[in-house]
């Protein structure tokens, strides 16, 4: 069954291909199966795709393999250039993805016009240069030798990316992977495929070779569960829930394959009682509704100092409240709907939970009343006031939904911070330079923000500890997240070494 289609996007006629991407070509999948991609905002079907299963990944890893040779023997500044070109392209059809991505995500059009989009270009871009600027290294080691040591592409690595920023996480996951020399085969969640798809149609039009670049749509436990156990993968990087990372680091033992993992989070969001309050009421305003708060990172625990928790939570319950919920697609719109039905279920179930457990909704914990929102998947901003110990300040709930909770002292707020099993980002709000460069210490993340927060860059590495995950998204560290060393031992006066003799 072929599932071409062209799509069209609020006047754009976008020339969207919904076939899988393997070896330079748009192909049907081999079973003829589809999964059916739905708009978020008022649950009517935007088409249909390809479902990749078992036998579309090992024709994706066959195409991988025979082409990534060539790619890491390439001179490494040509590699450059050809993502340099892709981030180009993808600037040039902006327009076409921060639509498209609004439209399979609900993100609104507002955040893709000044984030996704610029994002996905920048973390290109920023790839496009590294790739020549890899270096190994010369250690000193016994007169009349010379060792050095050289950075190797892997050779083919499987990604699987998740659904709540599916286009900028592509780039996260393919730009210093494909700088390094290697062959990707990428498997986008099965509810937001689209932009990916594009990319890789992008990919082809600039002369990214054939086979470098697979994506497979697909269910994880198909498709996702393949990849990570596929023999001739080298390294499997995830980002999503906790759970499914576990199970993957079971799936990649058959040959210990490199596994890198960006997992939940449960971020810490500490006001201290001498914060610039306007900054920090902003500030978590952001952390926690940016994108219906489906993101990892998120500030999802306010943790407050008692002296300003009372005003601090007044202006802050005004403010969420005055978010503009609404059609993604409408540049007013401040507050998307969440992506699928099924985790608007989840998140509403949690408000229940909340108060269940003796938690006061102090605002949202429902769908919105308005009936020109009730087919879509809409949480409204949520805040409870809650115990540390309760269910909602320990799990992970991905939406909307913010937990305050108060300190008196420095080491309550310490402790309450690290008081969960994950360690991904944190923040903190404070004029004491003493102070924040302690918490910096002392808190458990992989990375916190003083005095703001969500700052993200290509140049910055990303990634948590803890039951977040290991290993590092960006920066120079993921160059070596997707290479190995090999050590080259050279006898340079070609003698027998002393300690050879008999």
């Amino acid at each position: 069954m072929t599932v071409h289609s062209e799509i069209e996007i609020a006047g754009l006629t976008a020339p969207i291909n919904t076939q899988l991407f393997i070896n330079g070509e748009f192909v049907d999948a081999a079973a003829g199966g589809t999964i059916e991609v739905l708009n978020p905002f008022n649950g009517k079907k935007i088409c249909d795709i390809a479902e990749a299963r078992e036998e579309d990944v090992d024709r994706a890893v066959e195409a991988a393999k025979a082409a990534q040779p060539a790619w890491a023997r390439m001179d490494a500044a040509d590699r450059g250039q050809l993502l340099l070109k892709l981030a180009d392209a993808i600037e040039a059809n902006a327009e076409e993805l921060i639509k498209l991505e609004a439209l399979d995500t609900g993100h609104p059009v507002r955040d893709a016009r000044k984030l996704d989009v610029p994002r996905t270009a920048r973390c290109f871009r920023y790839f496009g240069g590294m790739a020549d600027k890899v270096e190994g290294s010369l250690p000193p080691v016994y007169p009349g030798f010379i060792n050095y040591v050289q950075r190797e592409a892997l050779g083919v690595v499987g990604q699987i990316v998740p659904w709540n920023f599916p286009l900028m996480f592509t780039s996260w996951k393919m730009a210093p992977a494909l700088a390094a020399g290697n062959a990707i085969v990428i498997k986008p969640a099965e509810i937001t495929p689209l932009s990916t798809l594009r990319i890789a149609a992008l990919m082809k039009e600039v002369g990214i070779p054939d086979g470098v670049v697979n994506v497979v749509p697909g269910y994880g436990h198909t498709a996702g569960a393949r990849l990570s156990s596929h023999p001739d993968i080298k390294k499997i990087a995830f980002t999503g829930s906790t759970a499914t990372g576990r199970r993957i680091v079971e799936a990649s033992a058959g040959n210990l394959k490199k596994v890198q993992l960006e997992l939940g989070g449960k971020g810490p969001n500490i006001v201290f009682d001498d914060a610039i309050l306007p900054a920090a009421i902003g500030g978590s305003a952001w952390a926690i509704f940016h994108n219906q708060g489906q993101a990892c990172i998120a500030g999802s625990r306010l943790i407050v100092h008692e002296k300003v928790a009372d005003e601090f939570t007044e202006k802050f319950a005004a403010l969420a409240k005055s978010i503009r919920l609404g059609n993604p697609m409408d540049s007013n719109t401040e507050m998307g709907p969440l992506t699928s039905k099924m985790h608007q279920e989840k998140v509403l179930e949690y408000a229940k939970i909340a108060e269940q457990e003796g938690g006061e909704i102090i605002c949202g914990g429902k769908a919105p009343d308005d009936p020109e929102l009730a087919n879509g998947c809409f949480v409204e901003p949520t805040i409870v006031r809650a115990d540390m110990s309760s269910r909602v300040c320990q799990e992970e709930v991905f939406g909307p939904f913010v937990t305050i909770s108060t300190f008196s002292d420095d080491e309550e707020a310490l402790q309450m911070a690290n008081g969960v099993i994950y360690g991904l980002g944190s923040g903190l709000w404070t004029q004491n330079l003493s102070r924040a460069h302690r918490f910096a210490r002392e808190i458990k993340a992989g990375m916190v923000w003083i005095n703001s927060y969500k700052v993200v860059h290509p140049a910055s590495p990303f990634g948590g500890v803890g039951e977040s995950g290991y290993g590092r998204e960006m920066g120079f560290e993921v160059m070596n997240e997707y290479t190995q060393a090999k050590s080259v031992w050279v006898n340079v006066d070609a003698q027998i070494p002393p300690h050879y003799e008999r």
